[in-house]
């Protein structure tokens, strides 16, 4: 039997010793699970038939000028707030809500600082 009162300090170092290596296992372990179910999970589809050559003498057209997205509402202005802040506003405003955020429409955001309540 054991005496875990009266232990040696090689003895503890030991038993240390062999519980750091009995977790460090399980996370090596745990690692190689986890590799190996990415692995499965992002499986390389093969490459589709290369498309047709393409002329070479193509002339370059520059490319259309982007449109905003449909249902866009706008531009809006910012009053002493961060732009990561109002977006977060807007994003909540419009979870409260229920609607898509392009269908609301921000005319203006501004914080409001405790003394100006």
């Amino acid at each position: 039997m054991i005496d875990l009162v009266n232990i040696s300090v090689g003895n503890a170092a030991g038993y240390a010793l062999l519980g750091y290596l009995v977790v460090f296992f399980g996370l090596v372990l745990l690692m190689c699970v986890i590799f190996i179910m990415g692995k499965i999970m992002h499986k390389e589809k093969p490459a589709a038939a290369p498309a047709a050559a393409a002329p070479a003498a193509a002339p370059a057209t520059p490319a259309p000028k982007a449109e905003p997205a449909p249902g866009s509402a706008g531009d809006f202005k910012l009053y002493n707030t961060d732009p990561r802040d109002a977006a977060m506003v807007m994003a909540i405003v419009a979870d409260t809500l229920g609607k898509p955020l392009n269908e609301l429409r921000f005319i203006s955001i501004r914080e409001v600082k405790e003394d100006e309540v």
